[in-house]
């Protein structure tokens, strides 16, 4: 069902007439909400363009919410992006190592025989196992999860403690 065409937004014209409206205002609204470092006017040619691409399917009266709910839904993406990067640079590089090539060596010598000792663990030992160690559940939620008393959860875990001893030295 195709509008008659003065009133669709893939005409030029009109959609210029968007722009002069609304882009002022949308810049305003993302730096009064979020400030300049997240760069708002990128956010709102963006909004714009997916106002462009996407003329077709929305009709004049409902632009300027389309333009603005997709401009805030940009910067909000941006700070959870800008999150996620501030997260990574918190952690500590790794830029050189100390560590001798023997002393690698034998690291992944170790990580072969834990594998190997955790591949021979029964399934349920070993589910048990990385469910505590590796995720850091504790014995109620592991009982819970695996619908199994916590009393069950503790043999598992310290059978799989117990037989990771026996074959790695120094477990």
């Amino acid at each position: 069902m195709n509008r008659p065409l003065q009133d669709h937004i893939c005409e030029e014209r009109l959609f210029e007439r968007l722009y002069e409206k609304h882009s002022k205002n949308l810049y305003d609204f993302l730096y009064y909400k979020f400030g300049e470092r997240l760069n708002p006017k990128d956010k709102v040619q963006d909004a714009f363009i997916k106002l462009w691409q996407n003329c077709a399917k929305i009709s004049p009266d409902k632009a300027k919410s389309f333009l603005f709910t997709t401009a805030n839904n940009l910067m909000l993406n941006a700070v959870a992006h800008q999150k996620v990067v501030l997260k990574y640079e918190k952690l500590p590089q790794k830029i050189s190592t100390n560590e001798s090539p023997e002393f690698i060596l034998q690291e992944k010598e170790y990580h072969k025989k834990l594998q190997k000792a955790l591949a021979n663990l029964t399934e349920a030992q070993r589910v048990a196992f990385l469910m505590n160690r590796v995720e850091g559940k504790r014995f109620k939620e592991i009982a819970a999860i695996l619908d199994i008393s916590t009393k069950a959860v503790e043999k598992r875990i310290y059978g799989a403690l117990k037989a990771l001893r026996e074959d790695i030295d120094g477990l």
